[in-house]
């Protein structure tokens, strides 16, 4: 069917007019998101697949936070490590000028934010955003028994202390916060409406996102449930774990960053497959 001049204008201002997105991120974390696509004429869907709380115990964060005048790195792999180390460095009364001297390195422009919102100047932000990049950063620094803290979550990956400690480094990782599954009365709600076939399409963006979502809906097989749902991952180590459980993305983000994410839904609904 041809569009009317009126409908092509309207796409055209608004690429995402009439599309339901689902956003799977925390809640406290998907209201930015959420408006980028909403400016974009999309009627966002939140439904967290993820909670984050605080980790099981406080002390090894306690003891590292103790000890921090002896670290010479302090690195984030993401906004919520940031807002979990503040938190508890706030909650004790500590002063920044505890955190002088040491050099910090952020994951992305995001986690950069975050900390310069806090009075912390950063020191490396690599070009791209994964663990691999920031260890290949951090490469160009001397690290041989150089003491690094990584407050982040507990499930993680490994890469990134596993390059700096073959590079010399005294890696200490401390659980800052914990990814759980939210809910379980969300499982119905998220199955009922793939089952509409209301959700024109589901966002990923982190690992966590992707396995709590396929644990919430407890189907074996996700493609028939998601056959006309477009899947949108915030970069390939997610659209790798996506892949893993038998989903197809169809949109990764090149920047692995949400406005990137965000860019990246609208233009494949401006190009010729999504017209």
């Amino acid at each position: 069917m041809t569009m009317s001049a009126d409908q092509h204008a309207s796409r055209t201002a608004k690429p995402l007019l009439g599309k339901k997105i689902l956003i799977t991120r925390p809640r406290e974390r998907a209201s930015r998101f959420a408006a980028l696509l909403r400016e974009e004429g999309a009627e966002p869907v939140e439904v967290p697949t993820i909670q984050i709380v605080p980790p099981d115990s406080w002390e090894p964060v306690d003891r590292a936070l103790t000890a921090i005048h002896t670290y010479q790195w302090l690195i984030f792999t993401s906004v919520t490590g940031v807002q979990a180390f503040f938190g508890r460095f706030d909650a004790q009364h500590r002063r920044r000028a505890d955190l002088q001297g040491l050099s910090i390195c952020a994951i992305g422009p995001a986690t950069a934010d975050e900390l310069r919102a806090r009075g912390m100047q950063v020191a490396v932000v690599p070009s791209e955003y994964r663990a691999e990049a920031v260890a290949e950063s951090l490469a160009a620094f001397p690290l041989q028994d150089v003491r690094v803290l990584i407050p982040r979550a507990a499930v993680a990956r490994d890469v990134l202390p596993r390059a700096l400690e073959a590079r010399g480094a005294r890696v200490d990782v401390v659980e800052a916060y914990r990814t759980v599954l939210p809910s379980a009365d969300l499982a119905p709600d998220l199955c009922r409406l793939f089952e509409q076939g209301g959700i024109d399409a589901v966002t990923f963006t982190s690992s966590s996102t992707v396995t709590n979502f396929v644990t919430l809906i407890g189907e074996t097989d996700l493609a028939p449930l998601l056959r006309d749902t477009v899947v949108a991952c915030i970069g390939p180590i997610t659209a790798e774990t996506a892949r893993s459980y038998g989903l197809t993305p169809t949109i990764v983000a090149r920047e692995y960053t949400v406005p990137a994410l965000a860019r990246a839904i609208v233009e494949y609904y401006q190009g010729p497959i999504g017209a």
